[in-house]
């Protein structure tokens, strides 16, 4: 097993629990559940990405680009931009300045489509 491995536990079927599923079963201590229940999953790396546009170049333009060459996006200033965890869209969020550093703050949490 290498540092980036991590072993999981052993479930049964019925240890499952289906949060957020029709005939999920209730919590059996009747108390409502918060962030601390997740406390086992606050030290898994992600990766996150704000994606301020895109645009798509020949890989001629690309090695003719230099310090100063403006490259356009498919952004308009001031558009939201997509903010990404592990390469899934899960919020959309505005650039702000935080003490001379760029940050990003999330205006629209993307909940995902699920069938």
């Amino acid at each position: 097993m290498t540092s980036k491995d991590v072993p999981l536990p052993d479930l049964g079927a019925g240890d499952l629990d289906m949060v957020d599923k029709p005939g999920a079963r209730p919590d059996p201590s009747g108390e409502p559940r918060g962030a601390s229940d997740l406390e086992a999953v606050f030290d898994v790396p992600v990766s996150v990405s704000a994606v301020l546009g895109r645009s798509r170049v020949d890989v001629g333009e690309l090695l003719r680009l230099k310090p100063g060459s403006i490259l356009e996006l498919d952004r308009k200033v001031g558009e939201a931009i997509d903010i990404y965890v592990n390469d899934r869209l899960v919020a959309r969020g505005e650039v702000v300045l935080v003490e001379e550093r760029l940050g990003v703050t999330m205006t629209e949490i993307i909940k995902p489509d699920r069938a």
